[in-house]
């Protein structure tokens, strides 16, 4: 009777260091995971007159301002691709970019009070964060490897800005800012190859820019102008191997003490 009486727990605890996250973990609750895209489109969309076509409609309105701002006052070149194009290819990747990492940062603070009463892997909110962002693009099949290289750069950005937040929650403040900032270091409103022209150092700091590569070859594909070399695609992928392997790095070790901290 006493043995019929024990009682067994479970214990569930984070893997240690980002070299142990269980992604064959994160695989098995694969079906969360989607449940979470569904739950991000149902929030984004509901009780909206126009529904995903916002997805097209708020890179076409930045694009107008752009050109606007840039082409008709500024009067800067575009090297050679129509404006509108121009701007509108820039601003559709970028937007794509900064939904990531904007999103992806308050994924502690936004999601204390799930985190704190139900064990899942904690990395399958930002992965379906970064999912939901992806779908939407999902439109344009000849720039699906592109956009997974921004969408792991992005989740490595997102995931760090994320794991910091817990205890420094100034850097909510200045993500947005960040991120903007960061579009005007990419050439997303101008060519690469205008800078060439300019400034061997200013140059040199755009190959070094991880979303450079990306953003030129957006253009080249779709307009066949853009300058794009190997070096840019080396310097890019490392950049996101770096900045993914240290996210979950930092993840895994904030996740096990978030809860009281947030």
């Amino acid at each position: 009777m006493e043995q019929m009486q024990k009682q067994y727990h479970v214990h569930y605890s984070p893997a240690k260091g980002w070299a142990r996250v269980d992604f064959g973990e994160l695989w098995r609750y694969k079906d969360l995971i989607w449940l979470f895209v569904k739950r991000d489109f149902t929030v984004m969309y509901k009780q909206t007159v126009l529904g995903p076509a916002w997805v097209l409609i708020n890179p076409l309105l930045s694009a107008a301002m752009y050109t606007v701002i840039f082409g008709v006052i500024a009067g800067m070149s575009t090297g050679g691709v129509p404006q509108g194009l121009f701007y509108l290819a820039g601003t559709a990747l970028w937007g794509f970019f900064s939904a990531c990492i904007n999103k992806i940062s308050g994924t502690f603070t936004t999601n204390s009070a799930i985190f704190s009463k139900v064990y899942f892997p904690r990395l399958a909110m930002p992965v379906s964060t970064m999912l939901s962002a992806f779908i939407n693009w999902a439109l344009m099949p000849l720039t699906a490897l592109l956009l997974g290289q921004v969408g792991l750069l992005g989740l490595g950005c997102g995931i760090i800005v994320s794991s910091l937040t817990t205890r420094y929650r100034d850097l909510m403040v200045v993500v947005t800012f960040g991120v903007q900032l960061w579009m005007y270091g990419t050439p997303v409103v101008y060519p690469l190859s205008m800078i060439s022209g300019m400034s061997r150092v200013l140059y040199a700091a755009m190959i070094l820019n991880p979303m450079t590569a990306p953003m030129e070859t957006f253009r080249y594909i779709f307009f066949g102008s853009g300058e794009v070399s190997v070096l840019m695609w080396v310097v890019s992928l490392v950049w996101t191997v770096v900045l993914l392997a240290l996210g979950l790095s930092l993840f895994s070790k904030v996740e096990k003490t978030f809860v009281d901290t947030v």
